[in-house]
């Protein structure tokens, strides 16, 4: 398995702007947005409502463009999606006409990324998400958690330098969203990924993140940079150190004063 080194997954963002029509007139979803994330670093998005968290997050797979400013990749410009960058939806989005092992191989068979065979790569991610005993199910055979792992094994098979996950565990129920965190730290921190991951929970961003960026809205824009120093490994202990709950506390009264200000 070849995947990309720390090196690698540097994303770079400049004096971004969003800007939709919308029954004619102009909606500015993000403003004058700079952020430099580091090659291997975790990054949460964490913000209210209609903060245009995933909006920044689809600029950066490229399926939204820029009005004004730049989204680039390890010095490549981003203009379209690419392989270089793994997506994992809240919905998990997979082919319900193909089995988990085909759902998995089915990026690879078309980017030819990897030195392995796709059904090959699909079985080595599989492996990395604990379903090879399932790569024959169908998706509808599979719990949320599972069908969740099996996304993001998809993201992963293309070997991305950067993973892009857009509240992947928001539908989940508190027990396997807890699973689901200590899994996605695992094949962080074996892969070496760059992580740019959208949440509206607190405690998910501080216990998953090297950075917070808690964002604002009207318009969309990062309003705090909140590096998060609490040792690894984390676990549902963390949550009761005193730097957590000075984070915690932090973190809140963020939100809460751009949701006011979302109301006047």
């Amino acid at each position: 398995m070849t995947f990309p080194s720390a090196s690698k997954g540097q994303v770079l963002i400049e004096n971004l702007s969003v800007v939709f029509s919308s029954r004619g007139r102009e909606l500015s979803a993000l403003a004058d947005i700079n952020v430099s994330i580091k090659p291997g670093e975790f990054v949460c998005l964490l913000g209210p409502s209609g903060c245009g968290k995933s909006t920044l997050l689809n600029c950066i797979a490229g399926f939204v463009k820029p009005t004004l400013g730049s989204v680039s990749v390890d010095g490549k410009l981003v203009d379209s999606p690419g392989p270089d960058r793994g997506m994992v939806f809240q919905n998990h989005s997979l082919f319900p006409w193909k089995t988990v092992l085909k759902n998995v191989s089915f990026g690879p068979e078309i980017s030819m990324r990897g030195g392995s065979s796709p059904d090959a790569t699909a079985r080595t991610f599989l492996n990395m998400v604990g379903l090879s005993d399932y790569q024959d199910y169908y998706p509808n055979e599979l719990s949320g958690g599972m069908q969740q792992r099996v996304g993001i094994a998809r993201a992963l098979a293309n070997y991305p330098s950067v993973l892009l996950m857009d509240e992947p565990f928001g539908a989940l129920d508190s027990q396997t969203r807890s699973l689901m965190q200590d899994s996605l730290m695992r094949l962080w921190r074996d892969l070496r990924l760059t992580v740019v991951f959208v949440t509206h929970d607190i405690d998910e961003a501080i216990i998953l993140a090297d950075r917070v960026l808690v964002m604002g809205s009207q318009p969309g824009r990062v309003v705090s940079d909140l590096p998060v120093n609490l040792p690894r490994e984390r676990s549902s202990d963390t949550t009761l150190l005193p730097d957590f709950l000075r984070l915690r506390k932090t973190c809140l009264d963020l939100i809460k004063s751009q949701t006011m200000m979302s109301f006047q």
